[in-house]
């Protein structure tokens, strides 16, 4: 019994005692009177009669008085015990109205009208927070004292890849987020695990869970954003280099063709045919120069997707043909209808389908393309038996290349078309087979499925 409980109960007790001991106390004239008729000169009869009515008034009143006190007691400590346990749909009725017994009881179930709206709205919000909590793509992971994670929502299931049941319990550090429960705060991180190229604005604070302080770690992807802002940085670049560097290689070039034809008219020119072969080369690297320039400003002029109605098939076929340095093996799953930019795809698959050719020619291994249906999305993989990707840090930065005649626009395309359709492109190796993998991916919501027949 606790002190509280054992406070009440002593607290009962004096009440009922005093109670009693008043209602007897009452009774001490009915006493005294029995005391004289005693010392009086009266019959035997009419001494145990008033004998009688001096002690069995008293007790009775004593009793009755007693028994409606502990009943307005015991109706109270039921009421109280009902609202200690969560039951709020008992009430107190019964009293006289302007009574104390009747202010008692409507403040009691005053009590239990506000525990009950207030547990309502309890209820309401622990909802509203688990909605939001699975609505949101934020991820949001809760660590106790002992650095265990207590809390995960969706988000983090699909980040690590695993359910929430084989995610709590798991120390930090089994998860690789030790170093994030230390250190400034709000900074952009790169994880170690999730899909690759993801970048994440890390944000800690701490809450208190049954008294215990916890720490609260939200990740917020912002990989998308700062692509769309390093695209736009590059597409001004290349807007910049293009208008002055075309303002120059234009008059170059012309003027060099003129200059040859000139000289090509005059035979006695000393030293004639090395003057041509320099300003052909002029003309020819001024001609290659600006189809460089040309290439790059694809990146600032890539149309909003016109989407339609497309076959996976028609389209995976139709860019296989255009392949003639190898044969590229088509593994179809199924008949898959999406919705896209028809031009725009097959130029992005395009650049995929000979990245994987040419990987594949380095060490004769072969080259395919398929496509499947998930839940949240659909895939087009294109796979190849090359040596594997390079520094995988750099694959969609522009001008970057590992070919010798490579322009280093091809991937940084093929993301910017796919992100446009709302998708995503990435690529990893086959380990622990040779090659790599391209995966694009495309929202669920614009693809329907009919089945092969």
């Amino acid at each position: 019994m606790t002190r509280g409980t054992e406070r009440a109960a002593r607290l009962q007790t004096s009440v009922e005692r005093f109670v009693h001991v008043l209602a007897l106390a009452a009774g001490l004239p009915a006493a005294g009177l029995m005391y004289l008729v005693w010392s009086g000169d009266y019959r035997f009869e009419v001494r145990w009669t008033a004998t009688l009515l001096a002690l069995l008034v008293p007790l009775v009143c004593a009793s009755i008085a007693r028994q409606a006190v502990v009943r307005v007691l015991h109706v109270c400590a039921n009421l109280l015990g009902a609202l200690r346990e969560g039951d709020y749909s008992i009430r107190g009725y019964g009293a006289r109205p302007g009574s104390a017994t009747h202010l008692l009881m409507s403040e009691i179930n005053a009590l239990s009208d506000t525990l009950q709206r207030q547990r309502g709205e309890a209820v309401e919000s622990i909802a509203l927070l688990s909605n939001v909590m699975h609505a949101i793509d934020v991820v949001v992971l809760a660590f106790d004292p002992a650095s265990r994670l207590v809390l995960v929502n969706p988000a983090g299931e699909r980040l690590f890849g695993l359910p929430s049941s084989q995610l709590l319990g798991r120390d930090a550090a089994s998860l690789q987020v030790d170093a994030y429960l230390s250190g400034p705060t709000p900074r952009v991180v790169d994880p170690a695990f999730g899909p690759h190229g993801r970048r994440f604005e890390l944000r800690r604070s701490g809450f208190r869970r049954e008294g215990i302080p916890h720490q609260l770690l939200v990740l917020a992807d912002v990989s998308r954003a700062l692509r769309e802002q390093e695209q736009l940085a590059w597409q001004r670049i290349v807007r910049v280099l293009s208008h002055e560097i075309n303002n120059s290689l234009t008059p170059i070039k012309s003027i060099a063709h003129s200059v040859r034809r000139i000289v090509s008219r005059a035979a006695d020119l000393p030293r004639r045919d090395e003057v041509l072969d320099s300003l052909s080369l002029i003309e020819t690297r001024a001609g290659a120069l600006g189809r460089f320039l040309r290439a790059y400003a694809q990146l600032a002029k890539l149309p909003r997707p016109d989407p339609r109605p497309l076959d996976v098939a028609a389209l995976v076929h139709r860019v296989t043909g255009l392949e003639s340095r190898q044969q590229v093996e088509v593994q179809p799953t199924g008949d898959l209808s999406i919705t896209a930019d028809a031009d725009q795809l097959e130029q992005l698959l395009i650049n995929l389908v000979r990245n994987a050719v040419d990987a594949a020619q380095e060490t004769g291994g072969r080259a395919w393309i398929g496509w499947t249906r998930e839940d949240a999305s659909v895939r087009i993989i294109v796979e190849d038996e090359g040596r594997g990707l390079p520094d995988a840090s750099n694959l969609f930065v522009p001008f970057f290349t590992t070919k010798p005649a490579g322009s280093g626009i091809g991937l940084v395309l093929c993301r910017q078309i796919a992100e446009a359709h709302g998708g995503t492109l990435t690529l990893e190796g086959r380990a622990p087979e040779p090659g790599a993998r391209a995966v694009l991916r495309l929202p669920a919501p614009r693809v329907e499925e009919n089945p092969q027949r």
